[in-house]
């Protein structure tokens, strides 16, 4: 199984770095949406920002992020222009697509990395080539966390029960999402968030 294989050195890698601060990406709370004392949803703004970001195309989700995030890690941890450790951005987004009905996420995925605030104008150039250095415009996002396993029921999952809870979800796009994860993707009980993003 390879996402067994993979448990251990994703969890080496983060153990590596666990005493170091890890760096939440900034945004702005616009709204939170409450039920009897249980968030629904969030209304964020995130600001313009770079990201590293790896392509992935496995069978399964599952093996994409794994893979993607052992790439990224690598990056982070010295595999970089700089020689240095980058330092730990949370979350690390995963952007992934609907197919045309709108059934089920399509294999081609992409995870991506927050360069810390201090890297954001220089960032070290990656020594992977198939790491790339994006900048993400500024973009307001509904968002709702979730605990556990992310695949690709899960993920449907969430995304069918944010559409069901936003009064407009057509004001988002239709066929991108992004999944945020707060934990390594080794992690049994991960914790993750659901991202809409708003039509520009």
């Amino acid at each position: 199984d390879l996402i067994a294989d993979m448990a251990q050195p994703i969890q080496q890698l983060t153990r590596n770095n666990q005493q170091q601060e890890r760096e939440s990406i900034p945004f702005t709370l616009i709204h939170r949406k409450e039920k009897f004392g249980e968030v629904l949803y969030e209304k964020r703004q995130y600001g313009k920002a770079k990201w590293a970001c790896i392509k992935m195309q496995e069978q399964q989700y599952e093996q994409s992020i794994c893979l993607g995030f052992m790439k990224i890690m690598k990056y982070i941890c010295e595999q970089n222009s700089s020689g240095l450790y980058l330092g730990m951005t949370i979350p690390i987004v995963t952007i992934v697509h609907t197919n045309e009905s709108h059934a089920e996420i399509t294999r081609s995925v992409t995870v991506a990395y927050y360069l810390p605030e201090l890297l954001q104008d220089h960032p070290p150039q990656p020594y992977d080539p198939d790491i790339i250095i994006e900048e993400w415009p500024p973009t307001v996002v509904y968002t709702r966390s979730f605990r556990g396993v992310t695949n690709e029921d899960s993920i449907m999952r969430e995304i069918n029960l944010l559409a069901e809870l936003l009064e407009s979800p057509e004001l988002c796009l239709q066929n991108i999402f992004i999944v945020a994860g707060y934990t390594n993707p080794a992690a049994a009980n991960r914790h993750n968030e659901i991202w809409f993003l708003q039509r520009p």
